[in-house]
């Protein structure tokens, strides 16, 4: 198997499943409780938090742990106390920021991105005022690896007095993050896609600002996050981001090579494609639209190859119509539809590559003809 899927989820690090199975088996005692077999519990915690906010330039106690990106975005949009009751995000988001924001029905706007898929600051300029309390523009795209302009937008966020949050679920562990740079309030990160396990993440919550609780019950995560920790995932998860960190440069400079080689055979190939996004985009992922074909059928007929790769977000794997995505940035009607994502990451090869590009050649050059 060819797995070239990695914006949907990463495989574990090796080290990190050890870690994971000592927290499991060895020392799992519930870190909220006061005898001495709790201490490891509750000293992983705080590595954790520290290694985290050391890895994207916050404090640990800006740190708080949850079930994942979709936690931590609802937790954001949810649970900020706005200045302001209206509220902006792009059309281009995740469905976990966007449909909590359709809770507020008409107090939301969406900022329409470039074909490239980047939100400007101009776009924002239009749209934003002092009736404003929430902002949240991703900082990487998911679909088509573009990342935004943060930092300006957060500038003109705070102008106004509005909260600014970033969904940062793609970017985190793959590309430098300094939240004090970014300018962000808040930060929503999942540890499944930096080589980490599913069902832990985070949410960096800069010093003075205003949220509520999202999860009743328990004083854990200085009473902001009800449940008992998961120790375990949480300590594998500190490991999986600094060990991205730590060989980050390293890991871009191999899959932007990887990228140029798959797109020079594809070329040679003579298949006729648009890739999205924009110049400045994620490390390995590729978003390409195929000429009068369905992006559905290039994904079955890939994997009956043993390949696997996605026709957009694989939360919306279920829906076969053209991503919400695909069509904010104005892809042509007669690519949208061939729309596929290739996702990179540390583990694949050139030979892997070239398996990729062969077997799209094969799929697609008859349909050329």
């Amino acid at each position: 198997m060819i797995y070239a899927d990695n914006a949907a989820t990463t495989s574990l690090d090796p080290e990190v499943l050890e870690v994971m199975t000592s927290y499991l088996l060895e020392f799992y005692g519930n870190a909220s409780q006061p005898y001495s077999f709790s201490r490891a519990s509750r000293k992983v915690l705080r590595e954790a938090r520290e290694t985290i906010a050391d890895c994207i330039g916050a404090s640990p106690e800006e740190i708080y742990f949850t079930s994942g990106g979709t936690e931590s975005d609802n937790w954001a949009i949810r649970g900020a106390k706005r200045p302001g009751k209206g509220i902006i995000t792009s059309a281009i988001e995740h469905h976990a920021v966007l449909n909590p924001c359709a809770l507020y029905g008409n107090e939301v706007v969406y900022l329409q991105p470039d074909s490239s898929g980047i939100v400007s600051s101009e776009s924002l300029i239009r749209e934003i005022s002092s009736e404003i309390g929430l902002i949240s523009v991703m900082l990487a795209n998911n679909e088509i690896g573009t990342i935004e302009p943060i930092a300006q937008l957060s500038r003109l966020a705070h102008d106004y007095g509005a909260i600014f949050h970033t969904d940062a679920v793609q970017a985190v562990g793959h590309i430098p993050i300094d939240v004090g740079a970014l300018g962000v309030d808040l930060l929503s990160a999942s540890a499944h896609k930096f080589n980490g396990p599913k069902g832990v993440g985070f949410l960096y919550i800069r010093k003075g600002t205003e949220i509520e609780s999202f999860m009743k019950g328990g004083s854990q995560e200085s009473e902001l996050r009800a449940g008992t920790e998961n120790v375990a995932s949480i300590a594998a998860m500190a490991i999986a981001l600094r060990n991205n960190c730590n060989d980050m440069s390293a890991i871009a400079d191999r899959l932007h090579h990887l990228e140029e080689l798959l797109m020079k055979e594809l070329y040679k190939a003579g298949l006729d494609f648009v890739r999205n996004g924009a110049e400045n985009h994620l490390p390995g992922n590729i978003s390409l639209s195929f000429k009068s074909v369905s992006g559905e059928m290039i994904l079955h007929r890939l994997d009956l190859k043993g390949i696997c790769v996605s026709t957009g977000a694989a939360c919306d794997s279920v829906n076969t119509k053209v991503s919400h995505v695909i069509e904010a940035i104005g892809v042509p009607p007669a690519y949208a539809e061939g729309t596929i994502r290739i996702s990179l990451g540390r583990y694949n090869t050139e030979e892997e590559v070239l398996q990729i590009a062969s077997a799209l050649a094969g799929i697609l050059k008859p349909r050329a003809k």
